[in-house]
């Protein structure tokens, strides 16, 4: 297969690329930018005249909810739903049902991705058995079966040993260790930021020190043991101070925020609206603005989705006794998008950060358009007009504080390693 994208703007912050111009791909890999290679005739020939042309996108974390909660989302479905978003590479958490810490459960993950035409999903190997907290999983061996990383998703570890161990191991081996900073007495039953709202309405709180207790005891562990970490959906001020200061003292550490966490406060919340029930909580307008703060100055390393699809009964009920989580793939462009038209961020820098950024912490060789890289890309018409409903949603979970409104910015085409896998109709 080759394809022509012809008149389209490039924008690869890998290689400093901002250009008008045709990009080639043969086969599974990018043959040229803006020269077409000797002899070649494109198969499929795509008009990207007024739209971006950038690397596929690539999440740090979406859960697919498959194996074992079917109810909640498909692999069919999720990757249906990353694909018309602009997404070619995801990482899926480990607390599926059975949980990802045996051999099996990997190749199942992998199995049905591949069955299902979206190959490039990665499992995150869950670090304890069942995430559980007391004993390692077989993780050299989860690494050899495809896992990218590992991790305890949101579940804690109570004793300390047990992580000090597990940094151990995993910096003996060279394993990610992505690190979800909550220390769980403190959080316990929280559903809402510790501030006016949660006060007002009289909701279990979370306050800043969950997380940052957290942080602060995993920096000291990094000190002792050199493992790479990675901070899963940071959400305070004060986290960003931290980090700040550890990378200041060398660590090997990155950081990710959530979306949703760049656009929402507590103010914005709908007590009686489970939607906004999310973990961590949305934070208020100071954290909001030291996240934004964080991303432009590079503190904060990526920007991930979280996807978290629901059924209809996790929501239902009052707002404490929901389930937390966004289904959240499909908004993640338009969201990014207005933090550009609001001068938060640069288009080059909002594209790095859901590019080459987070193909950087992975190691994968993607998030780039130099020929000869993998040829993962996504088209998107940055001033397309959509509103989010039953006709334009392709997540089984339907749980967005963002249902029914106005979306700007629409991917057209998605194209992972060569195959084109998102065409809008």
């Amino acid at each position: 297969m080759r394809i022509e994208i012809i008149n389209g703007r490039i924008i690869d912050p890998a290689n400093n690329i901002d250009q008008q111009g045709s990009l080639y791909i043969e086969q599974d890999k990018i043959a040229s930018l803006f020269v077409a290679p000797d002899d070649f005739v494109a198969d499929t020939l795509i008009d990207a005249q007024g739209q971006i042309v950038c690397p596929g996108f690539i999440d740090l974390s979406a859960r697919l909810r498959e194996p074992g909660q079917s109810y909640k989302g498909t692999i069919k479905s999720e990757t249906k739903a990353a694909a018309s978003a602009g997404f070619t590479s995801l990482c899926v958490p480990p607390d599926s049902r059975p949980v990802i810490d045996n051999v099996e459960v990997v190749e199942l993950l992998k199995d049905k991705a591949e069955k299902q035409g979206y190959p490039q999903v990665y499992p995150v190997a869950a670090l304890t058995q069942k995430l559980a907290g007391s004993e390692l999983s077989s993780l050299y061996a989860l690494k050899k079966a495809g896992c990218i990383a590992v991790s305890q998703a949101n579940h804690p570890i109570q004793d300390l040993l047990v992580l000090r161990r597990a940094m151990e191991y995993a910096a003996t081996h060279d394993l990610l260790l992505m690190f979800c900073p909550q220390e769980s007495s403190l959080s316990k039953g929280g559903c809402a930021h510790e501030g006016t709202m949660a006060s007002r309405y009289g909701l279990p709180s979370i306050p800043y020190a969950a997380e940052t207790i957290a942080l602060m005891q995993c920096i000291e562990l990094i000190e002792q043991t050199e493992c790479r970490v990675h901070f899963r959906g940071i959400s305070c001020a004060r986290s960003v101070t931290l980090i700040a200061k550890a990378k200041t003292a060398g660590l090997a550490i990155t950081a990710d925020v959530a979306m949703h966490q760049l656009h929402l406060t507590d103010a914005d919340m709908l007590p009686y609206d489970s939607a906004y029930h999310v973990l961590p909580p949305l934070r208020s307008q100071q954290d909001k603005e030291a996240l934004l703060e964080g991303v432009r100055l590079g503190i904060i390393d990526s920007i991930c989705s979280d996807h978290q699809p629901h059924d209809v009964d996790a929501k239902l009920g009052a707002f404490p006794e929901t389930e937390a989580g966004m289904s959240a793939l499909e908004t993640t462009l338009p969201l990014m998008m207005r933090l550009v038209e609001q001068n938060y961020l640069s288009l080059t820098l909002a594209i790095a950060k859901l590019t080459c950024e987070p193909a950087k912490i992975l190691g994968l060789q993607a998030g780039s358009l130099a020929a000869g890289s993998m040829a993962d890309i996504c088209i998107f018409d940055p001033k397309k007009m959509w509103e989010i409903n039953e006709a334009s949603w392709q997540s089984q979970g339907c749980n967005t504080p963002f249902w029914l409104e106005m979306m700007q910015a629409k991917v057209t085409h998605t194209i992972q390693a060569g195959k084109v896998i998102y065409k809008e109709l």
